[in-house]
């Protein structure tokens, strides 16, 4: 005897999924309307500026609340530049990190070792910037900027990136000072996106005879990169967006003498911290407004960069199989 229509399905909750299905797409328009009215908030603010300036705002290197003139150029600059160098120390060390907690690590380490790597990042920014130019500083002067000085400062091309003063302070310290906030939040997604590769691919490599190295290049990185990127993208977001720490250790200069790394310099975030509040209506107010449209927009360039590289990995993984 078939007992199968006996069965009886549970009733599903209609109202409660339309209410579910309602709020979750109520979120997400919301979180859309968000961002479209900060987008058009400071468009309505900048709107001087632009209207005056238009894109050679963000060529200008002028920087003169006096005179009532104004230009994006150095700002740009220092917030782009500290953010490379920053990215460029924080990714081979976070990986290292990563790799280390994933397949090196004896296991009564990892569980201490990663929660103090993921303790930096719970201090607060100003300790960092205080840190940084009280203590960071003069060690960067005496033991890193002076000898590259030194060795450096009469070849041609090296000679201008180690010029200038080497008082602890500028491009260089604040993009290290970075790439200290930025590699817990690295170090973390990547040792986690690590941890959920199938150890049957890892061990099936090993089986075959690779190396450590070889497992994470070519089986792990594969399988996660999505993971990975979104990780340094992360850390990227972090560092462009960080005020305090570089306010204390970037310069506050509003002058681009030279491309020096040892050079005061100014940031997008530095600037606004410590004009804003004094900064009357009008041009000035305008042009600090479209500093801040200009950093949503190089972080949406940033986003898209990233969800361009992740599908060009896709395309040339198929491409492959």
């Amino acid at each position: 005897m078939n007992n199968t229509s006996t069965l009886k399905l549970p009733k599903s909750g209609g109202g409660l999924d339309r209410l579910f299905a309602w709020t979750a797409q109520g979120a997400a328009y919301l979180t859309l309307s968000l961002l479209v009215g900060i987008l058009l908030s400071l468009v309505f603010g900048a709107w001087p500026a632009i209207e005056k300036y238009g894109l050679s705002f963000l060529t200008r290197s002028v920087w003169d609340p006096v005179q009532n003139d104004y230009g994006g150029l150095v700002m740009i600059y220092g917030t782009v530049s500290t953010s490379l160098i920053a990215l460029v120390i924080a990714i081979p060390v976070s990986f290292g990190i990563a790799l280390f907690l994933t397949e090196l690590s004896p296991s009564w380490l990892k569980r201490p070792l990663g929660t103090a790597i993921e303790l930096l990042a719970a201090i607060p920014s100003i300790v960092y910037g205080m840190w940084g130019l009280l203590v960071f500083g003069p060690i960067l002067s005496t033991y890193v900027q002076q000898p590259l000085q030194s060795a450096f400062g009469n070849v041609p091309v090296l000679g201008a990136l180690v010029s200038g003063p080497p008082v602890g302070i500028g491009i260089l310290s604040a993009g290290i000072i970075l790439a200290i906030m930025i590699i817990p939040f690295i170090a973390a997604v990547m040792r986690d996106v690590f941890e959920v590769t199938p150890p049957l691919l890892k061990e099936s490599a090993y089986g075959l005879g690779s190396t450590t190295w070889e497992v994470m290049w070519k089986v792990v990185l594969p399988y996660t990169k999505a993971g990975v990127v979104g990780g340094i993208m992360l850390g990227l977001g972090r560092a462009l967006g960080e005020t305090m720490a570089i306010t204390f250790v970037i310069g506050n200069m509003n002058q681009l003498d030279s491309l020096s790394l040892f050079q005061a310099a100014n940031s997008i975030t530095s600037a606004l911290a410590n004009e804003f509040a004094e900064a009357g209506e009008g041009l000035h107010q305008a042009s600090l407004i479209y500093l801040g449209l200009v950093l949503f927009f190089i972080t949406f360039v940033v986003l898209a960069l990233s969800k361009l590289l992740l599908s060009q990995l896709r395309k040339a993984e198929g491409t492959k199989s």
